[in-house]
Parts: C-alpha cells; structure tokens; sequence
C-alpha cells in the first residue's frame, strides 16, 4: 500500500476543494449572491437591521428593556420581511445543497478512512472493530 504524506494529502484535498468549487451547486450560489448583492431593497433593509442591532447591543448594555424589546421587535420584522423575498430563499436553498454536498464529502472521507484503517489491519468493517480486537476474548486473553 503506498504511503502519503501529510502534505500530500492536504495537496489532494485543495484539489477536491477546487472540483467542488467548480460544481453546478456552486455557480448557482455565486449567480444568486449576486444578485442578493445587487438587490437594493435586500441591502437597504440589511443596512437598517445592522443599525437597530447596534441599538439593541445598546440598549442591552444599558439595560434599557423596553426600548429593547422594541428594537428586537423591529429586527425581527425587517427579517421577516427579508425572508419573505424570493431570492433570498433561493440563496437559503442553495446554501443547504452546498452544505448537503460538504457534509456528504466529509461524511464519506471519514467513513473510508475508518474503513481502510479497519481492512489494514484485517479487522471486521461491519463490527467496526480493527485487526487489533479481532479474536480476542472478554477475559483479556
């Protein structure tokens, strides 16, 4: 079996890193990016919320709970209000496929190298236990 560096590995997960960039997943996220960022009405009501969040940091300090709550009334309103916008739950939509797509590679990566740790080692991938375990017994023998 051949062996790999530790840079070598990480050299071939750029690479992986860089075919997942070049996914349709992707450029479908970065075109609805864009036009999340060109959207004026998105960015007016994003600016206002950033505002009133620094209000409520405020207010939260200075314990002043009334206007607070208020404020945090209004965030939430303005979110509401953003969510509501259908480009914005395309952008949410495709941020769950991306992350659907890491998680599946990361589970995957994971998975084999538990398994090829197992088979190294001429252990039992359906008990999930390595060589090392494999014929002994529970009196320690």
């Amino acid at each position: 079996m051949a062996e790999y560096t530790r840079k070598q590995v990480v050299e071939e997960a750029n690479k992986l890193a860089k075919m997942m960039a070049s996914t349709d997943e992707i450029d479908r996220f970065k075109q609805i990016e864009a036009k999340l960022n060109e959207n004026q009405k998105i960015q007016a009501l994003i600016k206002k919320m950033k505002a009133l969040q620094k209000q409520a940091v405020n207010f939260q300090a200075y314990g002043k709970q009334e206007a607070l709550k208020k404020v945090e009334a209004e965030i939430d309103r303005i979110q509401d209000e953003i969510d509501e916008i259908p480009i914005v739950q395309e952008f949410k939509d495709s941020q769950v496929v991306i992350n659907d797509i890491l998680q599946l590679v990361s589970n995957t990566i994971a998975r084999e190298v538990t398994n090829e740790v197992i088979r190294s080692t001429n252990g039992d991938i359906l008990a999930g236990e390595t060589g090392s375990k494999v014929g002994r017994s529970s009196c320690g023998h």
